[in-house]
């Protein structure tokens, strides 16, 4: 009879569980109580490492949809892009525990990040090259169809997969602004928006920063189908 009290699985930890999700290296990846420049250190960790999991599974999520297109299979990859879409939902809504932080007791946790800043976070940095490659995926997958975006909007009833797959992306990009756009206005609100953050860059900056698009390709096609529909009016 299998003995189920204690863990099989190989590694450090008291039972199957711990060692599966190695729990004891991940909690042991925040400072402990008597490290902390101020008790809200563990908070202001807390949210930053497990932002940078969830980006890790949505852009690991989108290379696999970008592979997917790549090879004209678009059900898998709109089922994959759906996950990474939710990622940035739950990353863009932890953001309010930073709320939680009392600005001039953040000073004290700014003071030991060190020229530490979002710019350098891998994940970040991720969203931005998965991004493209998926752009790149779209516009082929629509060349090879001999498609045009506008007419992808125009016919959407005859052009199902499409018409999905487009929104999905344009909701991905929209995610990544909206998370964006958070996180500047933690950081006004954390120091002002008249003062320069921990890398120098003034914080105005990196509010016009927050304005580009990743894919800005299918938000140009809605100015154009505004175009469209009022000449089409007129003609009428």
């Amino acid at each position: 009879m299998e003995d189920f009290d204690g863990p099989v699985l190989p590694g450090e930890g008291a039972s199957d569980y711990e060692r599966y999700l190695r729990t004891d290296e991940l909690l042991s990846l925040q400072k402990p109580a008597h490290e902390r420049a101020h008790h809200d250190e563990l908070l202001f960790q807390t949210v930053h490492q497990s932002s940078e999991l969830w980006l890790k599974l949505a852009t690991s999520e989108l290379r696999e949809a970008s592979a997917m297109l790549e090879q004209d299979a678009i059900d898998p990859a709109l089922r994959l892009l759906r996950r990474s879409v939710l990622c940035m939902q739950y990353i863009t809504t932890q953001l309010d525990m930073l709320g939680h932080m009392d600005p001039w007791e953040y000073q004290q946790i700014r003071v030991v990040l060190g020229h530490g800043s979002g710019f350098d976070s891998p994940g970040f940095r991720q969203v931005a090259r998965d991004t493209r490659r998926i752009a790149a995926a779209f516009d082929a997958l629509l060349a090879r169809a001999g498609i045009e975006l506008i007419e992808v909007y125009r016919h959407g009833r005859e052009l199902e997969q499409l018409h999905e797959l487009a929104e999905l992306l344009t909701e991905w990009d929209e995610r990544v602004w909206v998370w964006r756009f958070r996180h500047y206005s933690v950081v006004a609100r954390a120091i002002g928006e008249e003062t320069v953050g921990t890398q120098g860059t003034p914080v105005q900056v990196l509010g016009k920063l927050v304005s580009q698009r990743g894919l800005p390709k299918l938000w140009q096609a809605r100015a154009r189908l505004v175009e469209l529909f009022d000449a089409e009016q007129h003609e009428g």
